[in-house]
């Protein structure tokens, strides 16, 4: 392993060298502090690389879903339907709560109301 390490170091001590990291955007300003404080240091560079490709852990995965559940569950008339999004959308929040994690509660009273509001204006 340290023949790789060595090569990379070597590479990149050739690419600063030949100036290809001069005018980088960014440069000069320190990286963004965009890591949990909480996750541990050894982690930190594993949970950049997942975030930077657009990877969330399946909690905010579920939560996501919800809010978009909930987001076509004002838009639909139909009831049939509207009974089978509402179905997910409570699968969901189980599953949340099991997770430890904070469920999406959206009262369908308000919900419609907030629909017919933004239809109006």
């Amino acid at each position: 392993m340290w023949f790789l390490s060595e090569l990379a170091e070597r590479r990149i001590a050739q690419a600063r060298d030949a100036g290809e990291f001069d005018n980088l955007p960014g440069a000069g300003q320190p990286l963004p502090d965009d890591i949990d404080p909480l996750v541990p240091e050894h982690q930190r560079i594993a949970y950049r690389v997942l975030k930077n490709a657009g990877y969330l852990p399946p909690e905010l995965e579920m939560h996501k879903e919800a809010v978009e559940l909930a987001l076509q569950l004002a838009d639909i008339t139909d009831d049939a339907q509207k009974a089978v999004l509402a179905d997910r959308l409570g699968r969901l929040n189980l599953l949340l709560a099991e997770t430890g994690s904070r469920q999406l509660v959206v009262p369908t009273d308000y919900a419609t109301r907030l629909a017919r509001h933004l239809a109006r204006h």
